[in-house]
């Protein structure tokens, strides 16, 4: 590992950096950096993201790092109060955002209309890997899947999972372009329940968690679905549903 730098002031141009790339998605983009916290969310910053700089509080030990990577450490409380995390786990880094996927939507893809809780949006990534599905698409107004809160969700899924961002009203032509039938989760008079109806070439897209899916993709939307479910339960949270849809496109594909 490369030589420890020492700071002690707030003021410090890296730490108000720091600050702004956890404040602001806008920051994030434009500067193509995410800010990751905790130390096993780092470890695998190190193993699969490029991994930057390391911002520690003093006392900790920073585990095995490459040698261009900048360490800083700094007071305990100090970190504390530049961390937009709760409770911070002693560490902060900055790591290059993942490039995008690009080209064609293949089928099985889940998209995401409009997910704005970022803590949402990184355990559907997290679910996704798991499940193996070959894309998540988010529509342009989701939370930035390379947010602290949705990187720290994600347990790391969101440094290899494939993640594209695309505009809502291009949707429809980009699975019609890609032979996809579009599967819109939603309760209408022709829903149908999600197990008898055919997932082959196809890719769903869930709804926010206030309003649902768009009414543009309910009207561009080949057929709507539902998760069949009992009592007086009406709805399940946006990654509640997203595991079961990524759970039966996974079966779908298996089989």
């Amino acid at each position: 590992m490369g030589q420890v730098e020492r700071i002690t002031s707030r003021q410090n141009p890296l730490l108000q950096h720091l600050v702004k790339l956890q404040n602001s998605a806008g920051e994030r983009r434009r500067s193509g950096e995410m800010v990751g916290d905790g130390w096993k969310l780092l470890t695998e910053a190190a193993r699969y993201g490029n991994l930057q700089t390391v911002v520690y509080a003093k006392g900790q030990t920073p585990p095995q790092l490459p040698a261009d990577v900048r360490l800083v450490e700094v007071p305990a409380a100090l970190l504390k109060a530049v961390s937009q995390m709760q409770t911070p786990q002693g560490v902060l880094f900055i790591a290059a955002r993942p490039a995008e996927a690009s080209g064609e939507i293949p089928t099985g893809s889940l998209i995401l209309d409009g997910v704005q809780d970022p803590g949402n949006v990184g355990t559907i990534l997290r679910t996704a890997e798991a499940f193996g599905a070959p894309l998540v698409v988010l529509t342009e107004d989701c939370a930035d899947p390379w947010g602290p809160k949705a990187l720290r969700a994600s347990m790391g899924s969101a440094l290899r999972q494939p993640v594209m961002t695309v505009r809502r009203e291009t949707l429809p032509w980009r699975c019609q372009t890609a032979g996809l039938r579009l599967l819109a989760t939603a309760l209408s008079e022709t829903s149908r329940p999600l197990d008898q109806i055919g997932l082959e070439a196809a890719a769903v897209v869930i709804g926010s968690e206030g309003s649902g899916v768009s009414q543009m993709l309910l009207d561009a939307a080949d057929a709507h679905v539902i998760i069949p479910m009992e009592g007086h339960v009406e709805s399940l949270n946006a990654a509640s549903a997203a595991t079961v849809l990524l759970w039966e496109l996974r079966r779908n594909r298996q089989a």
